[in-house]
């Protein structure tokens, strides 16, 4: 049986670690390479979290792409009150890998060019805010129609915010670039929304493994990434959602960042997502705990 094969566009904190540690740990998948994009920290830090995730892991022999820096139009955020100032917990990594460890291409081109080389066979997996995503298709507008699928964690379904009044973090933190992508990638798209994540969460008593609690300085287990890289690995993972044609708010003083879902088809859009509202929570605890073994 053929392997899934996997990108994971990544801003790795916490839970980019934990979603990267199951993928790797996935006996039917292949993860082609790492892009990497600002968010949860600065695009240094992220590239350092990604290969200290992989070297515990004994997984340098994945390739890991600097992608963008900064988002198109937005203002940077980051996310160091959740994630520290390093992104995983600043927890100290003395033997970390360095970055001559990156490959020389860069993201973005290097996303393009592994899904063109695999055409109808990658699934991408974003987690971090979808810059990258949107650059690329700007460079190649037939982009989406040559993958599988897309699995998004971003966005929010009752307007509750985790960074603004209405927003979540990821498409704050690139509010344009999650624009284009609800609009640009037609390819069958899969979303995991903040307030999805908060009422599918796992209490800390399920997990056993250290270094997870360590990086996350005992702040409680929010597995939001991990839950879009779940259900890209095994889709059965899903046992409610709901398909709807969505878009993001631009303007708007506390709605810009939104998720807008159009279930009056006013929009008028033919593509619609697939948004998910509940899991099977002890298959999700299962690939939790293995991944962490």
């Amino acid at each position: 049986m053929m392997k899934k094969k996997l990108i994971l566009d990544v801003d790795t904190g916490v839970d980019d670690a934990q979603a990267i540690m199951m993928a790797l740990i996935a006996p039917d998948v292949e993860i082609l390479g790492i892009t990497c994009c600002h968010g949860n920290t600065p695009l240094e830090k992220v590239l350092k979290n990604t290969l200290r995730v992989l070297k515990v892991c004994n997984r340098l022999d994945i390739p890991v792409y600097a992608g963008c820096s900064q988002p198109l139009l937005s203002n940077k955020q980051h996310a160091s009150d959740y994630h520290g100032k390093d992104g995983l917990g600043d927890v100290p990594a003395a033997d970390a890998p360095g970055l001559e460890l990156v490959q020389k291409k860069k993201g973005v081109q290097a996303l393009i060019k592994m899904i063109k080389q695999n055409q109808g066979e990658v699934t991408l997996v974003a987690t971090a805010p979808l810059t990258n995503l949107a650059v690329a298709v700007q460079l190649d507008p037939s982009l989406p129609k040559k993958l599988k699928a897309l699995y998004i964690m971003g966005g929010n379904i009752e307007s509750r915010g985790n960074t603004t009044t209405c927003g979540e973090f990821n498409f704050v933190a690139d509010t344009e670039a999650a624009y284009i992508v609800l609009e640009r990638y037609t390819c069958p798209t899969t979303i995991a929304t903040w307030e999805f994540t908060c009422s599918n969460s796992l209490p800390w008593k399920s997990q056993s493994a250290e270094y997870q609690k360590e990086i996350t300085a005992g702040k409680g287990f929010n597995a939001c990434d991990t839950y879009a890289l779940a259900a890209a690995i095994d889709d059965s993972l899903i046992i409610e959602s709901e398909k709807v044609a969505v878009t993001v708010e631009l303007v708007g003083d506390c709605t810009r960042g939104m998720m807008v879902l159009d279930y009056m088809d006013l929009l008028n859009k033919k593509h619609k997502v697939t948004i998910m509202k509940k899991v099977d929570l002890e298959k999700f605890k299962q690939m939790v705990i293995n991944s962490l073994k």
